[in-house]
C-alpha cells in the first residue's frame, strides 16, 4: 500500500513539473527569438529551481511531501514567470503579498524540519519542547524574509531595479519639516507636486515613496505566513499522530 502511494505522489510531482517546465521551455523560445534574452535568462533560472527539489530528493535524501513540493514548484512559476515575465506583480496589486505570505509560511516549514529532524535523531542527546520548535521556525522564516529585502534593496540600488515597488501617499509625516525644530511630528497634506514640469499630483494622485511602504508590507505579510505554520507546527508537534495535515508541509529524512 505504501509503495503505491509513492508511486502515486512520484506520478503527480512528474505531472506538475512537466506541465509547468514545457511551458517555461515555451517561453524561453518564444524570448530567443524575440531578443528578449532578459526574459530567456528569467525562464532558464526557473528550470534551475525546478531542479532544487529533485536535488533535495535524491543527493540530501530529504523526502519533500507531495503538497509542499507542488506548492514550491507552483511558487517559483508564479514568482518567476507570471511575476516578472507576465508582469503579474504590476498588473495585481496582491500578487506580491500573496506569494510573500506564500513565502513566510514555506521558509517556517523549512525552519521547523530543520530542527525537528535533529530533535528527533538519536545521534542528539538534548529533546527541544514544541515551543522552542515553533519560535526557531518562526525566526528562520524572518530572517529568510529580511535576507530577501536585503537582495531587493541591494538590487535597486546597485543596478537600478525596481524590485522594491513604489506607492503614491498623499501626506507626509515628518518631524524635519517641524518649524520649531522640535520632535514633532508635521501631517502635511500634498496639495501640489511638480516633477520635471509635469503635474504628479493631477496625474498619479500623490507622492512616490521609494519602496519603504512595500518593504513593511513584504515583512508584515512574511509575518503572518510565519506565525500561522509555526502555530500549526506546535501542535503537530504536540500530538504527532493527529498530525496529518502538517505532514504536508514538513520535509522528513528517508530511512
Amino acid at each position: 500500500m505504501k509503495k503505491i502511494q509513492i508511486k502515486e505522489n512520484k506520478k503527480r510531482r512528474l505531472t506538475i513539473r512537466g506541465v509547468l517546465s514545457v511551458s517555461v521551455a515555451a517561453i524561453a523560445v518564444r524570448s530567443f527569438f524575440t531578443g528578449n534574452y532578459e526574459n530567456l535568462f528569467t525562464c532558464i533560472l526557473t528550470l534551475f529551481l525546478f531542479g532544487v527539489p529533485l536535488f533535495i530528493d535524491k543527493r540530501l535524501r530529504i523526502d519533500l511531501p507531495p503538497t509542499l513540493e507542488a506548492i514550491i514548484y507552483l511558487f517559483i512559476y508564479a514568482a518567476e514567470i507570471q511575476g516578472e515575465i507576465g508582469s503579474f506583480y504590476t498588473k495585481y496589486p496582491g500578487w506580491d503579498t500573496m506569494l510573500h505570505t506564500t513565502n513566510g509560511f514555506l521558509m517556517a516549514a523549512i525552519g521547523f524540519a530543520l530542527v525537528d529532524i535533529c530533535n528527533r535523531s538519536e545521534k542528539f542527546s538534548m529533546k527541544l519542547s514544541p515551543l522552542f520548535l515553533a519560535v526557531v521556525a518562526f525566526c528562520f522564516s524572518m530572517t529568510v524574509g529580511v535576507l530577501w529585502e536585503f537582495f531587493e534593496f541591494s538590487m535597486d540600488w546597485f543596478f537600478g531595479f525596481d524590485m522594491q515597488k513604489d506607492f503614491f501617499i498623499t501626506t507626509i509625516n515628518t518631524v524635519s519639516l517641524n518649524p520649531d525644530g522640535l520632535n514633532i511630528v508635521e501631517h502635511i497634506p500634498i496639495e501640489s507636486l511638480i516633477v520635471n514640469g509635469e503635474d504628479w499630483m493631477a496625474k498619479y494622485g500623490g507622492y512616490l515613496d521609494i519602496g519603504l511602504i512595500d518593504t513593511m508590507k513584504d515583512l508584515l505579510v512574511n509575518f503572518v505566513g510565519a506565525v500561522v505554520f509555526s502555530v500549526i507546527g506546535y501542535f503537530y508537534t504536540k500530538n504527532r499522530e493527529k498530525g496529518s495535515f502538517a505532514e504536508k508541509f514538513i520535509p522528513q529524512v528517508k530511512d
